[in-house]
């Protein structure tokens, strides 16, 4: 098995087929690499593996991974702005980042531009697939079927993940149009932070709850018309928040 690092390089598990489902790598540390390559050959997923920013976002366009595994120390793309780029195309693929920073600040900021996981090198093998399987299960929720909805002044595009306010666009993170559908599907019912934690990042266990709080105080400064005194995104002291149509 070669390992390129070439701005187009990409390879593949010699056990790949077309068969399984494929998860792509995208990590520059040769070492590195072929571990996460065999932890998931041995568990019976196909491999697909590249050493940069580049070439992994076009062997995500080209194989439709079932999940990217995502270092962020990469040579030609910062890997955050990857994730991102990923995350806003393909917002049902799940992205696990697996890097050495440890801090949760950067964790929260991950998840908040729609990684899935975070895994902190060094890491169990088991641990990891632990961490993937469970993503991979996790339902796809059907959340509202409309294409459009207005909120106030917004006009939000759950198809196209577009949203305007008096016509100028907003920049809401995929996360963002995850919440938003989440609370229109439970409108009028008051849902608590570890619930969205579950349903829309995924997570039933997390450092804290502080990234529900900023990705609604976020959602209200771009949909309410007074986010100090919020008419739709409404708070429920000890328990959670409720969208009010």
């Amino acid at each position: 098995m070669q390992y390129d690092k070439t701005m187009t390089g990409v390879h593949r598990g010699a056990q790949a087929s077309g068969s399984r489902v494929t998860i792509l790598i995208i990590e520059d540390d040769p070492s590195m690499q072929k571990v996460l390559e065999r932890t998931f050959l041995e568990r019976g997923y196909a491999v697909t593996a590249c050493g940069e920013g580049r070439a992994g976002l076009g062997a995500f366009r080209a194989e439709q991974p079932v999940a990217v595994m995502l270092d962020l120390m990469l040579p030609d793309i910062i890997g955050r702005d990857l994730c991102k780029l990923m995350k806003a195309e393909h917002p049902e693929t799940p992205v696990i980042v697996v890097s050495a920073i440890s801090e949760v600040a950067d964790k929260v900021s991950l998840l908040e531009i729609g990684a899935d996981d975070y895994v902190t090198k060094p890491f169990s093998p088991r641990e990891l697939i632990a961490r993937v399987e469970r993503v991979l299960k996790r339902p796809q929720r059907p959340l509202t079927t409309i294409a459009t909805y207005t909120v106030g002044e917004c006009e939000i595009d759950f198809v196209k993940m577009t949203a305007h306010r008096r016509g100028k666009p907003l920049a809401l993170t995929s996360h963002a149009f995850k919440l938003l559908k989440y609370f229109l599907d439970n409108a009028e019912r008051v849902l608590s932070r570890e619930e969205l934690l579950n349903e829309v990042w995924g997570y039933e266990r997390y450092p804290t709850t502080r990234t529900v709080d900023n990705q609604i105080l976020k959602l209200r400064q771009n949909l309410e018309p007074d986010s100090a005194e919020p008419r739709y995104l409404q708070t429920v002291h000890g328990v959670g928040y409720k969208f009010v149509p």
